[in-house]
């Protein structure tokens, strides 16, 4: 990015145990040759020491309403600087102020002097980013043409389970520079070349119910199934996500039908393939399910015979099943492997009706559950080998190929 095209991005630090992140995402934003200017909160500065922004932008930290004596109305002259205010983190209490237009330090003052667009990153407890009154404050800053960048779902610092967390940083940073007029991601360089594409992800586990309390699963962590569904919708793709149960947030823009069964996602699956450009089965469906699914529990001890001998049946085989059925679509299956990779992904290729399967292998702590992979693209036409790197980056390159292919 040349001189005259550098944006400056207005960093907002509210006090929250993920503030650290922010030294992340301002390094993101100046590795893509964006200016960054940081103001914190009070309470923020409990958590990062301001001197640390100040180190990393070589720029001065907004702290105060009369923190610099030269500029005796900081927050204007910030806001004017600024094509675009991020605050991340962003905790309830200054969504709250700002969503009722409260000014009381630099950072909410500024929030409503400037007229560049603002980008709300939230962070905080499950049970206080799902309560009513900041959900009812999320809606009514979004009325106001603000934009959020949905928290993601996980482990939080607190010890509990659930969406609140941060975004990755890096997704932060993707999110902002694909506002940002003139500021390059690696998908936005590709532009919208999916605009108009209907797509199908499937993504994740499935789960077959043994009794109301146990289950038959495998270890899919559906990252790279949500990386491509996130991926696609950025480049201009209307994405339906037919998803297992993992522990991820929604994807922006896409739409998500949440199911757990191998049966359930093929019923799923069916009339949105139909209707779909591009299929994409990344979900780990489990090949079988026990032969009948019980309404009370197996107790040791009282039912030892039915938990050492588990009937199981075969699961429909979603890929195959819809891959024969297709009509124009455009199939991509994957194959996760321990031995065998190409050989394996060949005969999928095959016996699925795939027009090109992604590879992988697993085992020996690879992949499940990691944001990076190493992978294989099978085609009739030969093989591509794509090393390793971030599930997100692996993404946009299997989109890549899929344009390439005529989609």
């Amino acid at each position: 990015m040349t001189s005259e095209q550098q944006k400056t991005v207005l960093v907002g630090i509210s006090g929250c145990i993920a503030a650290y992140k922010a030294a992340e995402i301002v390094r993101g934003l100046q590795k893509a040759g964006v200016r960054v200017k940081v103001v914190m909160t009070d309470h923020a500065t409990h958590f990062v020491d301001p001197l640390t922004f100040r180190a990393l932008t070589n720029e001065p930290v907004g702290l105060g309403l009369f923190d610099d004596p030269q500029d005796p109305i900081h927050h204007i002259s910030l806001a004017q600087e600024a094509d675009l205010f991020l605050i991340a983190p962003c905790t309830a209490n200054v969504m709250a102020k700002v969503a009722h237009g409260i000014a009381d330090d630099l950072l909410t003052t500024t929030a409503l002097a400037t007229t560049a667009p603002v980008m709300i990153a939230p962070a905080m407890n499950v049970h206080m980013y799902k309560n009513p009154i900041t959900q009812d404050n999320i809606a009514r800053l979004k009325s106001f043409g603000l934009e959020f960048i949905e928290p993601d779902a996980g482990y939080l610092a607190c010890g509990e389970v659930g969406q609140g967390r941060l975004p990755e940083p890096e997704d932060i940073v993707a999110a902002v520079l694909q506002k940002l007029e003139g500021a390059k991601t690696s998908s936005d360089s590709l532009g919208r070349d999916l605009a108009g594409k209907r797509i199908m992800v499937t993504a994740g586990p499935t789960v077959e119910a043994i009794d109301p309390v146990r289950y038959i699963t495998n270890r899919s962590s559906g990252k790279f199934g949500y990386a491509i569904a996130e991926a696609a919708a950025r480049r201009g793709a209307q994405v339906t996500l037919v998803s297992g149960p993992v522990a991820l947030a929604a994807p922006q823009g896409v739409e998500v039908i949440s199911v757990e069964s191998a049966r359930e996602m093929l019923e799923a699956a069916k009339p949105v393939f139909e209707g779909c450009d591009v299929g994409i089965f990344s979900a780990a469906v489990a090949d079988v399910r026990p032969a009948q699914q019980l309404d009370k529990k197996l107790k040791k001890g009282i039912n030892d015979a039915e938990l050492q001998n588990i009937a199981l049946v075969e699961n429909p085989d979603v890929l195959a099943t819809l891959g024969n059925a297709k009509q124009g679509q455009l199939v991509v299956g994957f194959a996760a492997e321990t031995n065998d990779v190409l050989d394996n992904a060949r005969k999928k290729l095959t016996k699925k009706n795939a027009d090109m399967i992604v590879a992988n292998e697993v085992g020996s702590e690879k992949v499940f559950g990691k944001d990076d992979d190493e992978v294989w693209l099978v085609t009739a036409s030969g093989e591509e080998h794509l090393p390793s790197t971030s599930k997100r980056e692996l993404a946009d390159m299997i989109l890549d190929k899929i344009v390439s292919m005529g989609a």
